[in-house]
């Protein structure tokens, strides 16, 4: 039968135990004070930060790839993993996504433009003209991003031709056709369905890349190159809906016909007379020094009226 100081001893003992248990991840004693607490957040940072990188690698990061300790870290596994990819590849595969962000950029400018004209606050464009260009920025990003899709699904056709880690038949294939199907899907969408819907393909596509690097089916640094191609694209897609959503409007299916005529009806009310017909006998005069123009148009016979009465 146990007393209350041998049950409050075993508590405590217990608590103690709980206290210097080590940590799952680092394999150290708990946390004593702040100081210990703070090294632990960092090991285990540290250790996630560099689990993080061997799944981006494709888990292809080996032991005797790192020499040194600090090699074992985010920024270490990346680095060896990207030296490994051969410089014709990561040049000119950077460079082909100069084209995309360039797009992506334009879109959004004309995405606030479009909406500065729409508001009335430029005069100089039509708000029919200014979201025909938005669109067109928008299918130009659409469909260089399907062409994007379609040469990564290619390339799988090319690991298999090679043989590269051996002949995988239908499987392979299929994975470097679905690409392009769904590329050619996106085509015949609106501009932002297009857009979202390449997001998932180029995000799933990478998932299927790292896969594949880790069954041997492609380099070692090919799920790296991947992760951050599909990182560039990501970015700019979400950049483009977000700044066509956020200033739109989008041409085709922002504006309606009667609402650009209503829009454009609002502009003329403001915008200053520039052309017109003036019937019966007209003629163009010196404009006063005070005047904004340099010539008056005016009817003869209207100023005389005017003037007799």
């Amino acid at each position: 039968m146990l007393n209350s100081k041998t049950s409050g001893a075993i508590g405590m003992k217990h608590l103690l135990q709980v206290r210097m248990v080590a940590s799952q991840v680092s394999m150290r004693p708990g946390s004593q004070t702040l100081e210990h607490a703070a090294t632990n957040v960092k090991e285990e940072l540290g250790n996630s930060a560099s689990d993080l990188a061997k799944t981006i690698a494709g888990a292809n990061m080996t032991s005797d790839s790192v020499v040194d300790s600090a090699g074992n870290s985010f920024v270490g596994i990346t680095t060896k993993v990207a030296s490994q990819v051969p410089e014709p590849v990561l040049v000119l595969g950077l460079t082909g996504g100069i084209p995309y962000i360039g797009a992506s950029a334009m879109t959004v400018y004309l995405a606030r433009q479009a909406e500065m004209v729409s508001s009335g606050i430029i005069h100089t464009m039509d708000p029919g003209v200014a979201s025909t260009l938005l669109d067109q920025a928008l299918n130009f990003q659409v469909t260089y991003g399907a062409v994007m899709l379609s040469f990564l699904g290619a390339l799988h056709w090319g690991f298999e031709m090679a043989a590269y880690g051996g002949q995988q038949g239908y499987t392979r294939l299929a994975l470097g056709t679905a690409p392009m199907l769904v590329a050619w899907t996106s085509l015949g969408m609106q501009p932002m369905e297009a857009l979202a819907l390449q997001w998932f393909a180029f995000t799933g596509l990478w998932y299927a890349d790292s896969k594949a690097t880790v069954q041997g089916w492609a380099p070692k640094w090919y799920s790296q190159y991947r992760f951050y191609l599909s990182i560039l694209v990501g970015v700019c897609i979400i950049g483009s809906l977000a700044g066509t959503s956020y200033f739109g409007p989008v041409a085709g299916h922002g504006f309606l016909s009667h609402e650009l005529d209503v829009l454009r009806e609002e502009r003329r009310k403001v915008m200053p007379e520039k052309h017109g017909i003036l019937p019966g006998p007209v003629e163009a005069v010196p404009a006063g020094v005070d005047a904004e123009h340099f010539t008056r148009i005016h009817n003869r016979s209207k100023d005389l009226k005017k003037s007799s009465a």
